[in-house]
């Protein structure tokens, strides 16, 4: 069937221009191209789409707006901004509203690949028995209040990261967590830091929100009484998967954002093992059960006992929060990655190999070596187990 897509762009010379790149496109996609956002919402209340593309500056509703609307009437839809505009400031208002952000010039394969991924994960996470599954859970975690005011300073024009480490400064808990990890000799300092700006300076804005939306999820789900397992445990394999996953990025030179991306993704991986141990403690019992017994997978035994695994909750639960695409498919794949329709080093790559790595750094369980060598990337593997081996070092939060 084919997607429905609609492009609100205030520049009919723009809207012209999509239309004649994407004609190629036209028996894969419905598409319809409007110059207000108040007239894409006339057009979304008579009939559902899968996609929405907007512009950022546009006058009397921009981007941000119209998708932060999009998103309260019809989450399912995708949602995302192709803008000429690379201001921080514009892209951050975005954060939360917006699937993914997109620059222009943008060429057809990558708009295409954009909306094939985004729309993929859509339906990967939101199968019959995943949505079963969610709708016997008491608690899902929101998204933290810590979280969206840091991202509301962010916002500021004149913000500063000492305004950031004034917020962090406000949370105890949050606090201990991050001068713990940039004092931890994964970062190599060669002194002790003991104030939280001083840290939020250290560590950026990037770090600092994984740690926060991380944090939050293991806060809410501390008290997993299952057998074999803990919180605390699972903290630290996250901590040093994240810390892998972004060495592992940087040594393949990708982006900022992709490296934040894999370091984020790394942090939060696991989140979906939390909330099923969490909410359903004696199943989750049965599936440490079957995972000796049977000699399974965690995925494959989650599967018998819940009918989903613990990374589909997971990418169900970072979709919820409107976390960037590649980050909610690193999430939901990374221990499927050739399911992801993005065929070259991404987030995905970095969060899968980095989380084999750290259960096993011989590499011999959990990698899967098909899905490196269709990327033409298993020759990286030794450098990446050096990535895997520095943040041996990471400290142990108990």
């Amino acid at each position: 069937m084919k997607k429905r897509v609609i492009f609100v762009d205030d520049e009919a010379l723009v809207l012209q221009g999509l239309q004649r790149m994407l004609r190629p496109m036209r028996n894969e996609w419905d598409m319809e191209f409007v110059e207000k956002g108040s007239i894409a919402l006339e057009r979304m209340a008579q009939a559902s789409y899968d996609v929405v593309i907007s512009d950022m500056m546009m006058p009397g509703m921009n981007g941000a707006e119209l998708l932060s609307q999009v998103m309260q009437r019809s989450p399912k839809t995708v949602r995302l901004i192709l803008s000429g505009h690379a201001d921080r400031e514009l892209i951050l208002k975005c954060v939360g509203s917006a699937h993914q952000y997109l620059s222009k010039p943008c060429d057809a394969e990558m708009l295409k690949a954009t909306v094939l991924r985004a729309t993929s994960m859509e339906t990967s996470t939101q199968n019959e028995k995943l949505m079963a599954l969610v709708a016997q859970v008491e608690t899902l975690p929101s998204l933290p209040s810590l979280y969206t005011e840091i991202i509301q300073c962010l916002q500021s024009p004149d913000f500063s990261m000492y305004d950031v480490g004034t917020i962090i400064a406000k949370d105890i808990s949050m606090t201990a967590k991050v001068l713990k990890l940039v004092n931890s000799a994964f970062f190599g300092l060669g002194r002790r830091i003991s104030s939280p700006v001083e840290a939020a300076a250290y560590l950026g804005a990037d770090v600092l929100k994984a740690l926060v939306l991380s944090a939050n999820v293991f806060g809410q789900f501390h008290t997993a009484q299952v057998r074999n397992f803990t919180a605390d445990a699972l903290w630290e394999h996250s901590l040093r998967t994240a810390g892998a996953a972004k060495l592992i990025a940087k040594a393949e030179q990708v982006s900022h954002a992709q490296v934040e991306e894999a370091f984020v993704a790394g942090m939060l991986h696991d989140s979906g093992k939390l909330v099923l141990a969490t909410n359903f403690p004696d199943q989750f019992g049965q599936v440490l059960d079957k995972m000796e017994a049977d000699q399974l997978s965690a995925c494959d035994a989650e599967r018998a006992v819940f009918g989903a695994s613990h990374a589909e909750v997971g990418g169900y639960l970072l979709g919820l929060w409107g976390l960037p695409v590649p980050v909610v498919e690193a999430i939901a794949l990374h221990h499927s990655p050739d399911s992801s329709s993005t065929k070259q080093f991404s987030a995905v790559t970095a969060t899968h190999v980095a989380n084999a790595l750290v259960h096993d750094p011989t590499g011999a369980t959990g990698l899967d070596a098909a899905y490196l060598a269709g990327l033409g990337l298993e020759a990286r593997l030794p450098i990446w187990k050096g990535a895997v081996q520095e943040t041996a070092a990471l400290p142990n939060d108990k």
